[in-house]
């Protein structure tokens, strides 16, 4: 069983910057990827960023390219996906998700409202 708290977002201004954790419990050693969705209103579940535990660099979407980065603590099995030059349309509930050996399931963290706005 893996466990994903998440931790941070809120309120942030155009051009700002906010930064998002989202700490894993439980048998983490069966995560295969970790990353972030996130999902305006009256619109899909997106994907944000995300990394192998393995290895390899990480993945953006292009509209956060450039402005987020994804990183990851090993010791803590915490990931983190920082925001800067925020803009409007980065409005939505981020959602932490893991991969898991053997499975096409994802887990997923409970959301995190950012609201982008002046």
């Amino acid at each position: 069983q893996v466990q994903l708290v998440e931790s941070g977002g809120g309120l942030g201004q155009p051009g700002g910057s906010l930064r998002l954790s989202c700490a894993a419990s439980g048998h983490t050693g069966i995560i295969t990827v970790m990353g972030w969705f996130r999902q305006a209103p009256g619109k899909e579940r997106d994907f944000v960023a995300s990394f192998r535990r393995s290895g390899g660099g990480p993945n953006y979407a292009d509209s956060v390219q450039g402005r987020f980065t994804i990183s990851r603590d090993r010791a803590r099995d915490t990931v983190y996906l920082q925001m800067n030059n925020l803009k409007s349309e980065d409005t939505a509930v981020y959602y932490c998700y893991a991969g898991i050996r053997g499975s096409d399931a994802r887990l997923w963290g409970q959301g995190s409202q950012v609201t982008v706005s002046s």
